[in-house]
């Protein structure tokens, strides 16, 4: 048996890792993927105007469970802006654009995740995938077309829960910006900064009455192919379905 996870374990232990490209004194690089700016931008509510009830974190906590089906009222703007804002949201941009603090943690405040949504149904928004411009705090178009949520349930190898929910989030790995100074043990800093955000996106889902199921199965080559990634240098890491709690 090929033990391929023993044998990463092993290869990213401190002692074998390279020289980080950050002790070479080479540039950092972006904080952000870049985009085209004629892509169609939707504006989000402020942070400061987001208006969520109150809900203590004892009763997020014991109330949060996985949730698979939703009901069939849609998320609003708000709603949207406030799960976005709780998962990858920008407090703060240290020194000359050398690192974010985000309400989530990551390591070396590397912050190395783009947020893809697959819409579904959402108030004012247009079926299809948006990026979640962090810095700017709103979306853009990424690919609006007939058809796209089946082509990302088929990805998801068939979780029809995708496109059943109001919202699927698509969380992207920028690799060079946790390598950068990480190296090959940035590749497991990676998912312990995607379990970060999505513990994040399921307690702010609490208060919105919302349910969230993350999603680890999913074909990594249909879905990098399907949101035109590198592959290599930015890859599909997790995902998950957020939709309306059902009313008892």
């Amino acid at each position: 048996m090929n033990h391929i996870g023993k044998e990463f374990m092993k290869k990213t232990e401190y002692k074998f890792v390279s020289e980080s490209d950050q002790r070479q004194q080479l540039p950092q690089p972006p904080l952000e993927m870049e985009y085209a700016h004629k892509m169609r931008s939707i504006d989000l509510p402020k942070p400061d105007e987001i208006k969520v009830k109150d809900l203590s974190l004892r009763k997020a906590i014991e109330d949060r469970k996985s949730v698979r089906k939703y009901s069939k009222e849609p998320l609003t703007l708000m709603e949207l802006s406030w799960l976005l804002w709780a998962t990858q949201g920008v407090k703060e941009v240290m020194g000359d654009n050398y690192a974010t603090l985000r309400n989530v943690p990551s390591a070396g405040a590397r912050h190395a995740f783009e947020t893809f949504l697959l819409v579904n149904n959402v108030k004012d928004l247009e079926p299809g995938i948006y990026r979640y411009i962090a810095l700017e705090h709103k979306l853009v178009e990424y690919i609006i077309e007939e058809g796209i949520d089946d082509k990302v349930a088929e990805a998801a190898y068939g979780q029809t829960m995708v496109k059943s929910d109001a919202v699927t989030f698509i969380w992207v790995a920028d690799i060079y910006r946790m390598f950068w100074r990480y190296v090959e043990r940035g590749y497991r800093y990676i998912h312990l900064d995607a379990g970060h955000v999505c513990q994040n996106l399921y307690l702010a889902a609490e208060n919105i009455n919302s349910g969230v199921c993350a999603i680890a199965a999913f074909h990594d080559e249909l879905f990098n192919d399907l949101l035109r990634l590198d592959k290599d240098e930015q890859f599909v890491v997790y995902l998950a379905a957020v939709g309306g709690k059902i009313s008892d």
